[in-house]
C-alpha cells in the first residue's frame, strides 16, 4: 500500500524524577503549578491514575505540524496537550488565504478522514507584472498529459496567440513574451535549467550545492532574458517563496518549481478553501481532537523546557509560572516564535543546533480584505501580481467567488495578501488601504472608481518563512540532542519533498512517528509519498547520479570550489 520510511531506533526512555534537573530554579519566587498531573502524587485523586498511566506527549503549536501530530498520538492512545502561544488554532498557518495543490496528498486524506468538504473546485489563475496579465493558468488535468515539463509548458494559455502554426492553435498564455516563446520554452529556457531540476532531487548533497545561490544566479547561469527574469519568474518568486529572487535560495527555489509545477503536468492545479483555513479545516479538526480526548491550551506561551542530565531527556514544559510533565515533546513553531523561546530558555540556549535557528528570518505579511461599494470584475479567482514594487508581491483574490459566505453578495469582497511587506507593516489601516487601491488598480478596472465600505487589516510580522541564501545550514532536522524532544513544520529538513502546507503536516506526521518509535507504543503514521518521478526524469536523475559518481573520483576534484 503506502510507502513507509524507515525510523531509526532511539535511546529507549528512562524516567527519573530525583536526578538533578536544568533550567529550572528551587526558588520559592519561581514555584510553578504540575498542570497536567506532575508534582506530588500524594495530591492527585485516585479518579487520575487511569490516565497517569498513559504516557504525556506535549504538542507545541496549533498549525498544520503541530495538529498533524497531535492527531495522529491521539489515535495511539497517548495523553496529548496541545499548547498554543496565543496567535489562535491554526497558528502559524492560519495567515491569508492558502492554495492547496494537487500534489497534497497527505491533507487530502486528512479532510476526508475528517469528513469535511472544505474545499472549492480546480481553480484557474493568473500572474501578472507591473505591465500587466503575464499568464492564465488552466485546470491542467483537464487537458491532455503530456511528459513533464512539456505539458505545464505546452497547456499554459494565453489570452492571445503568439504563434499559429495550425488552424486551431494552442493560446500561449504567456502575453507578452516574444513569439519565438514557444521554441525557447521547449529549449528549457523558460526554466532554470531542465538538468538543474534533474540535478536537485532534493538530497542533502543538493541542498548543499545550490542553496549558497540565490534564484536570480541561477537564471542567469542558464541564459535567462531580462524579460523573463522581471515579467515571469520575479514575480512567481514573490508569491511562491515570499521574497525577491535575489534574496531566495536556488535550492528552495529548485525544489518548489519541480513540486507545484514541473514533476507533473496537473500538479499546478490548485483549489481554495470555501472560507477560511480556520473555520473550514482547523475548528472541525480541534473539535474532533477534543473528542479523542486532546486537551487544547491557548495562550500558553512555551519559556523554556526542563530536563534531566543522566538521561538528556526533557522532562517538563515550562509555560512562565506553569509546567508540563511530559515524556515527549513535538515543537510545531514558526522560526520567530522558536528564536523568542531559545532567547529566554536556559535549555535550549547551549544546545549547537537551536543556537544556529538564531539565524534564520521570517517575512512580514500584511493581509487587506475590502469590502466595495459595488460590483467590480475581478479577472479570476485568484491573481498573483507583482511589479508594483521591487520588494514585494500579492496574492488577490475574488471572495465572491471563493468563500461560500460572499456569494450572494451584492458588492465585491476581496483579499490581497502581501507577502515581504516589509513598507506596508508600520502604516495606519488608511495608508494601507490607499495604497492598495493603487498597486490593484493596475490589474482590476474600476477599482479606482469604487468606495471602500469596509476594510480588516491584518498585520503579521515574520510570521512565513524566508528560505534565502545559505539558510539550509541553519535549519533543522526532526530529531533533536534532546531524545524525547522532536521537531516539526515547514522549515524542518525533511527528505519527503513537498513543501508549504503539506510539507508542515508532513513533518508532524513525521514527528509523531519519531514519539512513537521513541516510546515504543502504537503504530506508524502512514505518510503518503510524493508521486514518483516520470520514467524519462527517473532515468536522467539516474544517469546524472553516475555521471556524478565519476567526476568526484577525478583528482583533486575536492580541491575546487563547488
Amino acid at each position: 500500500m503506502l510507502a513507509m520510511s524507515k525510523w531509526f531506533t532511539l535511546t529507549p526512555f528512562m524516567s527519573n524524577r530525583f536526578s538533578k534537573r536544568v533550567g529550572f530554579s528551587n526558588s520559592p519566587s519561581s514555584v510553578r503549578v504540575h498542570v497536567n498531573g506532575g508534582g506530588d502524587d500524594t495530591n492527585n485523586s485516585k479518579n487520575n491514575d487511569k490516565k497517569k498511566k498513559k504516557k504525556k506527549v506535549v504538542v507545541v503549536g496549533s498549525g498544520w505540524a503541530g495538529l498533524g501530530a497531535a492527531h495522529h498520538l491521539c489515535k495511539q492512545g497517548f495523553d496529548v496537550t496541545v499548547l498554543d502561544g496565543g496567535d489562535g488554532i491554526g497558528s502559524p498557518d492560519n495567515v491569508g488565504i492558502q492554495g492547496f495543490w494537487y500534489p497534497y496528498k497527505n491533507i487530502f486524506s486528512l479532510v476526508d478522514e475528517l469528513g469535511i468538504k472544505p474545499f472549492t473546485s480546480w481553480t484557474r489563475s493568473a500572474q501578472y507584472s507591473g505591465e500587466g496579465l503575464e499568464v492564465e493558468f488552466p485546470v491542467y488535468q483537464e487537458l491532455p498529459q503530456l511528459p513533464t515539463p512539456l505539458g505545464t509548458l505546452y497547456h499554459t494559455q494565453s489570452t492571445v496567440p503568439l504563434i499559429n502554426i495550425r488552424k486551431s492553435f494552442h493560446y500561449m498564455q504567456f502575453v507578452r513574451l516574444p513569439l519565438d516563446f514557444p521554441a525557447i520554452a521547449l529549449n528549457t529556457r523558460l526554466i532554470p535549467s531542465l538538468w538543474d531540476l534533474i540535478d536537485f532531487d532534493n538530497t542533502d548533497v543538493a541542498w548543499k550545492k545550490y542553496d549558497s545561490i540565490t534564484a536570480r544566479e541561477l537564471f542567469k547561469r542558464f541564459g535567462c532574458s531580462e524579460r523573463l527574469y522581471q515579467d515571469i519568474f520575479g514575480p512567481l518568486l514573490q508569491v511562491g517563496l515570499f521574497a525577491p529572487a535575489e534574496q531566495c535560495s536556488a535550492a528552495a527555489t529548485l525544489g518548489l518549481l519541480y513540486y507545484l509545477t514541473l514533476a507533473h503536468q496537473k500538479h499546478f492545479d490548485v483549489a481554495f478553501c470555501r472560507g477560511t483555513t480556520k473555520q473550514k479545516i482547523f475548528e472541525p479538526w480541534v473539535e474532533s481532537l477534543k473528542a479523542k480526548g486532546c486537551e487544547m491550551l491557548e495562550d500558553k506561551n512555551v519559556t523554556d523546557f526542563n530536563f534531566n542530565e543522566e538521561t538528556g531527556c526533557v522532562t517538563e514544559v515550562v509555560c512562565g509560572n506553569e509546567t508540563y510533565s511530559v515524556d515527549a515533546v513535538v515543537v510545531a513553531v514558526g522560526i520567530t516564535t522558536l528564536q523568542e523561546t531559545i532567547k529566554k530558555s536556559a535549555a535550549l540556549c547551549k544546545r549547537e543546533e537551536f543556537l544556529k535557528v538564531l539565524n534564520l528570518a521570517g517575512i512580514d505579511v500584511v493581509t487587506v480584505k475590502l469590502w466595495l461599494d459595488r460590483k467590480v470584475a475581478i479577472p479570476n479567482p485568484s491573481n498573483a501580481c507583482a511589479g508594483f514594487d521591487d520588494l514585494f508581491g500579492c496574492t488577490v483574490f475574488d471572495l465572491n467567488v471563493i468563500h461560500d459566505e460572499h456569494k450572494d453578495d451584492t458588492e465585491t469582497v476581496l483579499e490581497a495578501d502581501f507577502y515581504h511587506a516589509n513598507e506596508l507593516l508600520p502604516l495606519n489601516d488608511e495608508l494601507v488601504t490607499e495604497k492598495v487601491i493603487s498597486y490593484l488598480s493596475k490589474y482590476i478596472n474600476d477599482l479606482e472608481s469604487a468606495c471602500v465600505v469596509d476594510k480588516e487589516i491584518g498585520r503579521f510580522p515574520k510570521r512565513l518563512t524566508h528560505f534565502f541564501p545559505g539558510s539550509y545550514k541553519y535549519m533543522m532536522r526532526g530529531s533533536t540532542s534532546f531524545s524525547n524532544l522532536f521537531m516539526a513544520g515547514d522549515w524542518i529538513i525533511t527528505r519527503h519533498g513537498s513543501w508549504l502546507q503539506e510539507k508542515s503536516y508532513v513533518t508532524g506526521l513525521e514527528a509523531a512517528n519519531r514519539v512513537v518509535d521513541y516510546l515504543e507504543e502504537g503504530s506508524f503514521a502512514k505518510v503518503i509519498p510524493v508521486e514518483e518521478d516520470e520514467p524519462h526524469i527517473e532515468a536522467l536523475r539516474g544517469l546524472n547520479r553516475r555521471l556524478n559518481e565519476i567526476i568526484s573520483q577525478v583528482p583533486l576534484f575536492s580541491y575546487f570550489l563547488q
